[in-house]
């Protein structure tokens, strides 16, 4: 065989093989995405949310002890995506609501206005903190944390989606 036919077929397949690397690498930095009906379908990287500003709040856990969680308000997440909210949120965008999607399939739902400041003396959070450390990976890297709810059934844990819909 020709050595500078292989030198070329090799080349060309290890192109191949770092062109699959960056792709495949760049699909595991989405980390959440905001989809349904918004104006602004978003694919979230872990850098984006960690640049939004953070709001702490403590809140009991399951083990029953107060915890400090930090994270962004999932109403600002909301509005990055055009979701209708605040004064605008009355008629018939009060049927709209979020199903908040997990990478285990799980799944929890909020009427929007729960989720909206306007409305609600809470803020629910999409958390990447507890108590100054980020989350486990059974847990992360994102969670929903609702203060002041007696069950944690909706504190969704591996968040990976939010998805906006309108009850009929």
């Amino acid at each position: 065989m020709n050595p500078l036919r292989l030198r070329n077929g090799i080349g060309k397949m290890m192109a191949a093989g770092v062109l699959v690397i960056v792709c495949l690498s760049s699909q595991a930095q989405t980390v959440l995405t905001i989809s349904g009906e918004v104006t602004k379908p978003l694919a979230w990287q872990a850098t984006d949310l960690q640049e939004m500003p953070h709001t702490t709040v403590t809140a009991k856990d399951h083990d029953e002890k107060e915890h400090q969680y930090s994270g962004v308000p999932v109403s600002e997440l909301l509005k990055q995506a055009g979701v209708t909210m605040g004064g605008q949120l009355r008629g018939k965008n009060l049927r709209k609501y979020v199903i908040v999607k997990a990478a285990d399939d799980y799944e929890a739902v909020f009427a929007l206005p729960e989720l909206d400041p306007e409305f609600a003396s809470r803020s629910i959070l999409l958390v990447d903190r507890v108590d100054g450390e980020p989350l486990s990976k059974d847990v992360g890297p994102y969670r929903l944390v609702v203060p002041g709810e007696k069950k944690m059934a909706r504190w969704v844990r591996q968040v990976n989606m939010l998805e906006v819909k309108v009850a009929n």
